[in-house]
């Protein structure tokens, strides 16, 4: 959620290449906040708003999903824990994976990830099919 706005961008973009591409109810409350609101805001959501299942609930019926990995933490195309759940979601739903960046170099996230055959689409919508 650290990076709504881009995650809105995508959105717009796979909608206008004829996908049906939604994000999150909960994602309205990060847009234009700085990262250090954005995670209270991250903290609030998990804890009070039951939002790993919210995002499962979300998940169902969809094909895909889209991870937006970008660099956070000093660590290149971060994916965290609750992203790292959302992708085995989307494995046990038979959804492709899609990561709009490399598999980061996280120890032991690396491995599963990898587990899941990810398309790597760097940035290029079209390989979204």
């Amino acid at each position: 959620m650290q990076y709504t706005e881009k995650m809105l961008e995508a959105r717009d973009e796979l909608i206008k290449r004829g996908h049906d591409a939604f994000v999150t109810n909960l994602a309205s409350p990060f847009i234009g906040k700085t990262d250090e609101e954005k995670e209270k805001i991250k903290i609030d959501q998990k804890n009070n708003l039951d939002a790993i299942r919210e995002f499962w609930r979300l998940m169902q019926g969809a094909d895909a999903v889209l991870v937006m990995n970008f660099d956070k933490h000093g660590v290149k195309n971060y994916i965290g824990g609750n992203t790292l759940m959302e992708i085995g979601f989307a494995h046990v739903l038979d959804q492709k994976v899609f990561l709009y960046n490399p598999i980061p170099e996280i120890p032991y996230y690396k491995s599963e990830i990898e587990a899941v055959k990810p398309v790597i689409i760097n940035g290029d919508y079209s390989l979204i099919k």
